[in-house]
């Protein structure tokens, strides 16, 4: 086995979760964002309601940042449903808990 092939799960574990940690990093920094630009319009206009609409707008990016890793996730998902390789296996949709 060449040391390319040996490398690449462990790679591939670290990309994953990069790719995890990313999101709660973009979420901490969205709030973040969305508070000093709402401390920067209350500083500037003197409405400290302003503070709060930041507020909103950085919480509300956040949840957007959810939102596109979740697309993003469930169009892998149903992309590996797709695939050949897994069709013999079926899916079974169906609750075991709704038996009894």
């Amino acid at each position: 086995m060449s040391e390319a092939q040996e490398e690449e799960p462990k790679l591939k574990k670290v990309v994953s979760a990069a790719d995890g940690l990313s999101l709660g990093i973009s979420m901490v920094v969205a709030v973040l964002f969305g508070v000093g630009l709402g401390l920067l319009m209350k500083n500037l206009f003197g409405m400290p309601w302003l503070l709060w609409l930041g507020v909103f707008w950085g919480v509300a990016a956040a949840i957007l940042n959810v939102y596109k890793a979740y697309k993003k996730q469930k169009k892998s998902l149903d992309e590996l449903a797709d695939d050949p390789r897994y069709r013999h296996k079926g899916y079974d949709d169906s609750d075991e808990d709704d038996k009894y």
